[in-house]
Formats: C-alpha cells, sequence, structure tokens
C-alpha cells in the first residue's frame, strides 16, 4: 500500500470516527453526500458538487437548522474530503483503464 493511500485512510478514519462535535453518523452521511435532509443536505451537495455557490446563507440556514459552528466546521470538512476521494477514486479507475495497470495508487 503506498503512503498516499495510507494518508487518505488515516485522514478518512479520523474524520468519520474521531472525536468531534457533530454525530458520526452525520459525518458519515456528509461524506458520502446522502441521507441528509433540509439545510443540511443542501451545504452538504454544495460542498462537494458546486462548492464555489457556497454562501453565507447556507451556513446560516445550517446553523437555523440547529447546528453549531464546530458541527457546520466538521459537515463541510466531511463533505470535502468525501468528494475529494471519490474523485482521487475516479481518477485512479480511468488511470487504470487506460494503462491496464492496477498500481496507480
Amino acid at each position: 500500500m503506498s503512503d498516499i493511500v495510507r494518508a487518505l485512510e488515516a485522514v478518512i478514519a479520523r474524520i468519520l470516527e474521531g472525536s468531534g462535535r457533530a454525530d458520526p453518523a452525520m459525518r458519515r452521511a456528509a461524506f458520502e453526500n446522502t441521507n441528509l435532509t433540509g439545510p443540511t443536505a443542501t451545504l452538504v451537495r454544495k460542498v462537494a458538487e458546486q462548492p464555489s455557490r457556497v454562501t453565507d446563507a447556507d451556513v446560516a440556514a445550517a446553523r437555523n437548522a440547529g447546528l453549531t459552528e464546530d458541527q457546520i466546521f466538521e459537515i463541510v470538512v466531511c463533505a470535502a474530503v468525501g468528494q475529494a476521494t471519490r474523485q482521487y477514486h475516479t481518477g485512479l479507475a480511468a488511470l487504470e483503464a487506460a494503462t491496464g495497470r492496477p498500481d496507480h495508487g
């Protein structure tokens, strides 16, 4: 296993399983961009799919829905790392398909 893969796995474990203010199930849902509703779902979707479109109003809506600043921060980090992880794996799969070599990770 490469150093990058080990580092990625460590980051993912830390944000999903480490101590935090947001519920681990919510962090996992944000990481996966699934099973969220309301303003939290909107914020996570924007972070993952259109980060330049996240507004102060999106954060305020999540706060008004009951999340604290710390929870919002953790959810945003999980959403961003989840999306980056999906893109990383998609890129590796494309590289493997193009070269026939599975050893790029």
